[in-house]
């Protein structure tokens, strides 16, 4: 059970820091349709912009150490399909904190304006590439949550409710990446759907942290 409750606390702190770093501290400064007033936003509170950086960063961090725990625990259900999971969340949490380099460009450009023309243009070309980065990441998330949909329902460590919520959680995540990058205009209808992932997530993630107690098979 140790190993769950870890896993658990790291998908907490995941959700926590990645919805905080998105919602709460990026999207009050960006708009993607106003260069100048994002611009404005964002170097009149340039501690909120970091800080959602530095969010960012831990929920890679957590994802990272969180791929290899759910590997121990499931990695007897299906060997290599665990394994392929743990290479796929992986990937994920990489391409999240390599993206954050778009973010520190950004600011970078604003800090500097005075020495580029078109500054608060090309900062917001990285702030939207920063959200197409994060959305590629999410294509190899969404194939992630569909194998560990598989490992959980296969597991009998766990409800097969769960296991069927990670698999819906990842099928949202490739469509709505595919959206992001084939037909962008939709992006926004779509976004109402991310609620399945935010309560399929929180509900794994709370099992993790309280697991049952069983006689037999464990997560420990």
């Amino acid at each position: 059970m140790r190993k769950s409750r870890l896993a658990g606390l790291l998908y907490l702190i995941i959700i926590v820091m990645g919805l905080g770093a998105e919602l709460g501290l990026r999207a009050p400064l960006i708009d993607l349709s106003d260069a100048a007033g994002t611009a404005a936003a964002i170097l009149a509170a340039p501690g909120q912009f970091r800080l959602a950086i530095i969010a960012d960063l831990v929920m890679a961090l957590s994802d990272a150490g969180l791929a290899v725990l759910l590997y121990l625990i499931f990695r007897g259900v299906a060997p290599g399909l665990a394994l392929s999971a743990m290479v796929f969340r992986l990937i994920q949490a990489f391409l999240i904190a390599a993206n954050l380099m778009a973010l520190q460009t950004a600011w970078l450009l604003l800090s500097n304006a005075h020495d580029l023309a078109d500054a608060q243009s090309l900062a917001l070309i990285f702030l939207e590439l920063h959200g197409h980065g994060y959305d590629l990441g999410l294509v190899f998330f969404g194939v992630n949550s569909l194998m560990m949909g598989v490992l959980v329902w296969r597991s009998g460590l766990f409800a097969k409710a769960f296991g069927a919520g990670l698999a819906l959680a990842g099928l949202v995540y490739l469509i709505g990446s595919g959206i992001r990058f084939l037909v962008p205009d939709l992006s926004s209808a779509f976004a109402p759907a991310y609620g399945v992932t935010i309560f399929a997530e929180t509900a794994f993630c709370l099992r993790l942290l309280f697991p049952p107690r069983r006689h037999g098979r464990s997560a420990s």
